[in-house]
């Protein structure tokens, strides 16, 4: 067989295989609903019954793994998907950033996390981005990090952006990512299929991302500042 045609014909399977598995994995989100409305029907039941706390903490946690598993073949499906951005000029990356200081203190499964300690370069740091789709992204990479830092010492992940030239750089410092590299990943890439998922976004705002066993960085393209004084 033709070497080009060999290649098509494995592109086209892998295609295939590709529509199949996120058919699966809708199929699959669909019955971890059906079984949280279930869990969720059962807390309400022994609430009233003043049931043992075990067994109320036995569900809850059945509840958490059910919407984690959900929300793993959420990010998994929009992986697969192009990215379709909405990107809004003069987007101040500033506010964004500021806003992952007032992420939760808890995961959903009731862990404590470690505190974020967020440093913003007073700098002006607009760009022509896409706000939701950017929150999504970096809520995904502060979530993995914090994940990755021991409670125990009073550990906190630093958070630090600044810019530089005509990028603005973001860095995730204070993790242990060490042993959180992911097969779907890039080569420079690491963490879970939701920091994939993070980095195809930001690579679709012209962006990079890269990573190592204690840091995330990105970088993001910036407008010109003369440009915002002018309009």
């Amino acid at each position: 067989m033709h070497p080009a045609k060999a290649k098509i014909m494995d592109s086209t399977a892998v295609e295939e295989v590709g529509h199949a598995t996120l058919q699966i994995v809708h199929d699959l989100k669909n019955q971890l609903n059906g079984l949280k409305l279930y869990a969720t029907f059962l807390r309400k039941r022994l609430e009233p019954e003043n049931k043992s706390s075990e067994e109320q903490e036995i569900v809850g946690k059945l509840i958490a793994g059910l919407d984690n598993a959900a929300r793993e073949m959420s990010a998994l499906v929009r992986f697969a998907r192009p990215v379709e951005l909405r990107p809004a000029p003069l987007t101040d990356l500033r506010k964004i950033m500021m806003s992952l200081a007032e992420a939760p203190n808890r995961d959903s499964g009731g862990l404590e996390l470690p505190s974020i300690a967020l440093h913003v370069e007073d700098a002006a740091l607009f760009g022509d981005f896409d706000g939701p789709l950017l929150v999504d992204a970096f809520n995904a990479i502060t979530a993995e990090v914090r994940s990755s830092v021991s409670t125990k010492s009073g550990n906190t992940v630093a958070l630090h952006v600044h810019r530089d030239a005509d990028h603005a750089v973001c860095e995730w410092r204070g993790g242990n990512l060490k042993s959180r590299y992911h097969a779907i990943s890039k080569a420079n890439g690491c963490g879970t299929i939701h920091t994939a998922l993070a980095a195809k976004i930001i690579e679709a705002h012209g962006g990079r991302v890269q990573c190592d066993e204690s840091e995330i960085r990105a970088w993001l393209p910036l407008t010109n500042p003369n440009q915002f004084i002018e309009s």
